[in-house]
């Protein structure tokens, strides 16, 4: 079963409705004891991930994250959590990965947000992209995004500039498109 950390900066309704169309059990996780209920937990995240980590904190989910031990999947500002630093606030984050999350408008001169379908290679043998194509296409809609970085990139996007369009580091991973707007790959990734 799925456990969703619920801490109120995540579309929850899109993954609630993709999970229930694949017939994935889940619940919430609205405290740090529910944490050990669930085989696999997911952040979603949408909006700023300066008050995103704010809300992670006042809900007290912040600090047992990092202590997991099953599978962790982050979306979006959720995968954006993991990582140190992010420019959206000049916010420190759960640096479960210690890389940065930029800003587009200081490296490129498309428009910003990056909105839409785009594809993405898979760097790493990674769980999450068995049995999906190199170059499949994903949703998009970011204006923030990690950096590239070998030790913790498992797939990457071009829109400008290379940035991750998924992480990885052992049970944590993440992912900056929305697998529950991606069609049949990304219900297969969820």
């Amino acid at each position: 079963m799925i456990g969703i950390v619920n801490y109120g900066a995540g579309n929850i309704f899109s993954l609630t409705a993709a999970l229930d169309r694949l017939k994935i059990d889940y619940g919430m996780i609205n405290d740090q004891r529910a944490f050990d209920l669930y085989g696999h937990i997911i952040i979603p995240g949408v909006g700023h991930a300066g008050s995103a980590m704010n809300k992670l904190h006042e809900s007290g989910l912040a600090q047992p994250i990092s202590q997991l031990k099953q599978p962790v999947l982050g979306i979006c500002v959720g995968m954006q959590l993991l990582t140190a630093f992010s420019e959206e606030g000049s916010t420190d984050l759960l640096n479960i990965m210690p890389i940065r999350t930029l800003h587009f408008d200081r490296q490129l001169a498309k428009k910003v947000p990056h909105m839409g379908w785009n594809s993405i290679s898979p760097k790493k043998d990674s769980v999450i992209f068995q049995d999906i194509a190199d170059k499949s296409y994903f949703y998009f809609v970011h204006s923030y995004y990690i950096e590239a970085d070998q030790r913790y990139t498992a797939a990457t996007c071009h829109y400008g500039t290379d940035f991750s369009a998924a992480i990885q580091n052992e049970n944590f991973f993440g992912v900056q498109f929305h697998p529950e707007k991606s069609g049949v790959v990304g219900e297969q990734l969820l």
